[in-house]
């Protein structure tokens, strides 16, 4: 089981998400950016070094909104996942005008992030945003904060 961290960036009813493809199944799916959560570090601390690493970018007002188990397959294998799921902000606003935002994964591997629209998410037609039961997580904390 592997711990991780991902962060939900919001803006103008977007969410950014890593654009990923699994050959296995031939799907593309999307994940908010983020990773392993390594020895002696918070889930916060995750996701500043994830987002460093990767895109050079810092973020602010990370913020947890709650934690999600998640057993999927991909390229053939089963993972299992606990998942630190936050929201926060990046301290460079140049982050929410791009279309995409491009970044290097530990491995090497390129990382594509885009923009996707919230209300267009829930889709069936569209490709799916994991972990399983994200979009129902955000969907609790949007109507939270609209209410005060």
């Amino acid at each position: 089981i592997r711990p991780i961290a991902i962060c939900v960036f919001r803006h103008d009813g977007r969410i950014l998400a890593g654009e990923f493809f699994d050959p296995a199944t031939r799907q593309t799916f999307y994940r908010p950016l983020g990773g392993a959560i390594e020895f002696g570090e918070t889930g916060a601390v995750t996701i500043a070094r994830e987002l460093a690493e990767e895109l050079g970018a810092a973020v602010t007002g990370l913020r947890y909104l709650g934690t999600l188990e998640n057993i999927f397959t991909y390229h053939g294998q089963t993972g299992h996942e606990i998942v630190l799921v936050y929201d926060g902000a990046f301290t460079d606003l140049s982050f929410y005008h791009r279309t995409t935002i491009e970044g290097v994964e530990d491995d090497g591997e390129s990382l594509r992030a885009v923009w996707l629209e919230l209300a267009d998410c829930n889709d069936p037609a569209a490709p799916p945003v994991y972990p399983t039961g994200l979009l129902e997580l955000l969907a609790a904390h949007l109507k939270r904060d609209d209410q005060g």
